[in-house]
């Protein structure tokens, strides 16, 4: 953690504090429960279902749609926990599937269900057929999954959202956005919490995780020089979620406070920290071609090659914030967590025509990407989209 900590401009942990001083009761709590994780096997779902385990729950079932993941994630917590006497279980498995349904029915039976599945990524809204499926993943798979819970009796549910939801510029962030509203339709039912947070460094499909990736097969990094963002560690995730769910009241929604500690840096800075700790000296150049052409010769002179270039593609947004205006704040509860304090208010009919909307999409097989910003700006009147015509597959 302390590599990652210094290219992110840190020296010590986020949390340490609120985790030391609320241990005893969250260990209390978390070994008297039951626990399902959906998207379990991706990294922060990974990083909560290590939290989860090392303070020994009564059950803990982890459900993702990746059988490789989920098969390092076994690996790895053996090798660094071992055992517990309460039951630990991983299903390889589509929330969205009939096999799940049958496996929900089968058993069900959680204290505290928590969500991290989703479409994390920008570039997911390239073309109307993933956005659909962003749409789903990140919208009706939680609303159905909310459902069984409050079926089962479970008594929280949990369903990580994400700093791009406050004032969204990206369909991303406006599709967790409107998971938002959806969940609190589901508050009247069942007690719900989530959490907005920074970019998780080296997760999985991340840029940051990328850079390890061009390292491994000798290539050029490429970063943006003029995109700031805020950075968590992968175990800051997993304890930012778990403190959410375990003490965030109905409707709350966790987020980590501004401070000295958590301040915004540039990909394009921690390229060239990143290079340096690796031993290289970031080498600035023109285009992609000089960087390609550059790979065969830099490195054994402790070079890289690099390419910071300014940012012009849909959905990316200078920098990140985790509430608007408008939200209220409760900021002395925790010494480095903040929430937003929600009293309930259901946009019935906004949710509703949404359902309808898409249902009919689906129920034709047919729809465009323009239709879609058009219903998101429906449901999100302030919403920020500008689309350039540019993505980033079209850049290496």
């Amino acid at each position: 953690m302390n590599e990652i900590l210094e290219l992110i401009g840190r020296d010590k942990a986020l949390f340490l504090e609120d985790i030391s001083e609320n241990e005893r009761e969250l260990k209390s709590k978390v070994s008297n429960s039951s626990f399902l994780v959906l998207g379990g096997a991706g990294s922060i779902g990974q990083a909560v279902t290590r939290e989860i385990f090392k303070r020994e729950p009564k059950k803990l079932h982890v459900v993702d749609i990746s059988e490789n993941n989920l098969v390092e994630l076994v690996r790895d917590i053996r090798s660094s926990f071992g055992y517990i006497e309460g039951e630990f279980r991983t299903f390889a498995l589509d929330i969205g599937s009939i096999e799940y349904n049958a496996f929900i029915k089968a058993d069900g039976k959680y204290d505290y269900i928590l969500n991290l599945s989703a479409l994390k990524h920008v570039r997911s809204e390239k073309d109307p057929f993933t956005l659909m499926r962003m749409i789903d993943v990140n919208i009706f798979n939680t609303d159905k999954t909310i459902a069984q819970a409050i079926d089962k009796g479970t008594k929280k549910y949990f369903c990580v959202s994400t700093d791009k939801a406050a004032n969204p510029v990206n369909m991303m962030g406006a599709s967790k956005r409107i998971m938002e509203m959806f969940l609190m339709r589901r508050s009247r039912d069942i007690s719900i919490s989530t959490a907005r947070f920074a970019n998780v460094a080296f997760s999985d499909g991340s840029l940051l995780h990328g850079f390890n990736q061009r390292i491994q097969k000798k290539q050029p990094i490429v970063a943006p020089n003029d995109v700031k963002r805020y950075f968590v560690t992968p175990q800051e995730s997993g304890e930012l979620c778990l403190m959410s769910c375990i003490f965030g009241e109905n409707r709350d929604i966790f987020f980590p406070k501004l401070s000295e500690e958590l301040h915004l840096i540039s990909f394009a800075d921690i390229a060239v920290k990143f290079l340096n700790q690796r031993g290289y000296e970031a080498y600035l150049c023109r285009d992609e071609d000089e960087a390609r052409e550059l790979i065969n010769t830099l490195p054994q002179q402790n070079k890289w090659p690099c390419l910071f270039t300014g940012s012009d593609t849909t959905g990316e947004k200078d920098f990140e914030e985790f509430f608007t205006d408008n939200e209220t704040l409760e900021l002395e509860k925790f010494t480095n967590l903040g929430v937003i304090k929600n009293a309930l208010n259901v946009e019935n009919d906004k949710l509703q025509k949404f359902e309808n909307v898409i249902g009919e999409m689906r129920k034709k097989h047919q729809w465009t990407k323009e239709e879609l910003v058009e219903l998101f700006f429906y449901m999100i009147p302030n919403f920020g989209h500008l689309e350039t015509g540019k993505y980033l597959d079209s850049k290496m």
